[in-house]
């Protein structure tokens, strides 16, 4: 069976949680929409995603000004 005649793959849009094409039709995926994709790149340009830094984890060579 070749790619172009393969059902599309339905995914959860990582944003809102509906379905999304996994296809190379929907031109946002993994997302389902411009909207989600737009909200999402605004969450990581605010920082929203950031993982805490664990304490004791800074470098023990770095000085601190």
């Amino acid at each position: 069976m070749s790619d172009a005649t393969a059902p599309a793959r339905t995914v959860r849009c990582p944003q809102c949680g509906g379905a999304s094409v996994y296809a190379p039709s929907n031109a946002y995926r993994p997302f389902c929409s411009e909207r989600c994709k737009q909200i999402d790149l605004g969450a990581w340009a605010n920082e929203a995603f950031s993982l805490p830094e664990k304490e004791n984890q800074s470098d023990p060579g770095f000085e601190q000004s």
